[in-house]
């Protein structure tokens, strides 16, 4: 073998590498939209949970993915432990379509139907399908499918140069003899243990396994231990992951790691038994492509019905391993793991800005009872409310900034935009529920009483205020239609409101009914409910604007005031409803 062969093996290898790297992004990002149905279609159920890992591992082609993704999940709140296991299971028996895919390679005859499924035949094609969707179509979904056919073709490009530039090894007695030292159980499970920590890649460790077996040289007996090693070498990717995260997601990357050791000591030890016992035929042959396929395939299929039945075990195991303590701990809000499966990172954003839009409501619902019925301990609440908004917009900015940055789609990133829009006017909203209580505080320091017919309007203003806050929260949160609609024209009758009861506290000084002090702390509170529900109307349209990919407030609002027959409706009922006596 030539320096020139080793530069070809190296080159193919890091083609190889980069084709599955890129053809395994460009699936989880056109499948994200799916990620998240499938994720929100998942229960404790053990078949769910293990269909669910073995069909999102075949689509996006990485074990190691699928289950630093589960992770995240755990680590967020997204899923339970014990789900987490199921899914785990079924990402390793999901990792093997890879290794069937690269044995189209092996295949070999006259026949031009034969030809046709050799990837050599079909790859150029879809490289050129590929290139054309990348390069010439505007919609990134066409992009991403187009990004698909060039990963795929590059590492079945990668996997040819890889088999063409060790064919000569087939003439070498010390690369046989290498493998024959493989056969050795123990030193072949450590060497496919390693090369897969290395490249943190199973299903990559059995591609250039399945290259090297083209030469001829290596036999089953020394290649099922490498591809025992392999599935120990995987989950060093799962346990970097898990570094900084909360107990459960650490526990789910060592469920992972003993899920995969406990499987591959056992039936090493099946394997080792019965090759010095028996020593079957079989193991002296020549490995092929498809039977590295096969047998990578039984293995972690062994594996999986060995150690199902035992899931509630390995989860007992693993809190043992990592008990609890006495300091609590916080689980994080927000994950940076779940940013390598940006739609799923977004419906985590979406849950995590309804706490807050639910926080939000919260404090300015305390702080209008507070102006008939003050508290001390309703203060602190609204308080407290108002922090945890704060620090909810502070987390939530910063997490979409990041994803927004990321190739998420069109639709995708209108919803980032509005979320982002929205968590501001949420966290005014409950700034001005704290404007709220200081003014009432105000009122008692400065033992300032309004007049009945002040407390009478204040209500009747209160009372606009709550249902534009309910309206809008049933928006946010379950998209409401009839809510949506409902907000603009609420939020004009309260600014005529505004105005009514601002002409009718100037009558109340020029008849010497009202002080002074008490107006500027009447027009404080006027100013704060009529912003609120400002902010409440800003959320609506932004809504709106979601469902035609245009966040521009101030247009849309104008062609719902101008156009819509609904919206006077609306604006009358309210007027009615919300009349000053």
């Amino acid at each position: 073998m030539s320096i020139f062969d080793i530069l070809s093996m190296v080159g193919g290898l890091s083609l190889f590498l980069f084709g599955m790297t890129l053809m395994g992004q460009a699936l989880e990002r056109r499948a994200g939209n799916s990620l998240r149905t499938v994720l929100g279609k998942l229960t404790s159920n053990r078949a769910a949970g293990f269909l669910t890992g073995l069909g999102v591992t075949a689509v996006i082609q990485s074990s190691s993915a699928t289950t630093v993704m589960v992770v995240g999940f755990v680590n967020s709140g997204l899923l339970l432990l014990k789900q987490a296991i199921n899914v785990i299971m079924g990402a390793n028996v999901g990792t093997t379509v890879t290794a069937w895919i690269l044995s189209l390679s092996g295949i070999d005859g006259d026949n031009v139907f034969i030809k046709l499924l050799k990837p050599t035949s079909f790859t150029p094609v879809l490289a050129l399908i590929g290139i054309v969707f990348f390069m010439f179509c505007k919609k990134n979904k066409t992009k991403d499918t187009g990004m698909i056919l060039l990963g795929f073709a590059t590492l079945m490009f990668g996997m040819d140069t890889m088999s063409a530039a060790v064919s000569g090894l087939k003439d070498v007695p010390g690369f046989r003899d290498l493998f024959l030292m493989f056969q050795n159980p123990l030193l072949g499970m450590l060497a496919g243990a390693i090369l897969t920590a290395i490249i943190q890649s199973s299903s990559a460790s059995v591609g250039i396994l399945q290259a090297l077996a083209t030469t001829g040289q290596i036999t089953f007996g020394a290649a099922i231990p490498i591809i025992m090693g392999q599935n120990i070498g995987t989950c060093i990717t799962a346990l970097l992951s898990g570094i900084g995260a909360n107990k459960n997601a650490r526990r789910t990357a060592l469920v992972h790691l003993l899920f995969n050791v406990i499987g591959t000591v056992v039936w090493l030890s099946v394997f080792w038994v019965v090759d010095l016992v028996l020593h079957p035929v079989l193991l002296d042959q020549s490995a092929s492509l498809i039977g590295i396929a096969v047998a990578h395939s039984i293995f972690n299929i062994l594996c999986t019905a060995l150690l199902m039945p035992m899931g509630g075990l390995l989860e007992r195991l693993v809190i043992r391993l990592i008990p609890d303590d006495k300091t609590p701990e916080t689980a994080a809000e927000l994950d940076n793991r779940l940013l390598n499966t940006p739609a799923v990172a977004l419906e985590r954003c979406r849950t995590v800005a309804t706490e807050m839009a639910q926080h939000a409501v919260q404090t300015l619902y305390d702080a209008l009872d507070c102006i008939s019925s003050y508290t001390p301990e309703k203060a602190e609440k609204v308080r407290e409310n108002e922090e945890a908004t704060d620090h909810y917009e502070d987390i939530l900015g910063s997490y979409l900034v990041k994803l927004s940055s990321l190739p998420i789609g069109d639709a995708n990133s209108a919803e980032a935009a509005m979320l982002l829009k929205a968590i501001g006017d949420f966290e005014r909203i409950s700034d001005h529920g704290v404007n709220v209580l200081e003014s009432v505080e105000e009122l008692r320091e400065k033992e300032i009483v309004f007049s009945g017919s002040a407390n009478n309007e204040m209500d009747t203003l209160v009372s606009a205020v709550r249902e534009i806050l309910e309206l809008t929260l049933s928006a946010f949160t379950t998209g409401d239609i009839d809510a949506v609609i409902s907000i603009s024209p609420l939020e004009e009758v309260i600014d005529d409101l505004k105005d009514s009861l601002r002409s009718a506290h100037i009558q109340r000084l020029q008849q010497g009914d009202c002080t002074i002090d008490a107006g500027f702390i009447w027009s404080d509170l006027l100013t704060d409910l009529e912003r609120v529900s400002d902010h409440c109307s800003n959320i609506s349209i932004g809504i709106v604007d979601l469902s035609h990919h245009d966040m521009n407030i101030h247009e849309n609002l104008r062609a719902i005031k101008a156009d819509d027959e609904h919206f006077r409706r609306a604006c009358t009922a309210y007027r009615e409803k919300y009349a000053l006596s």
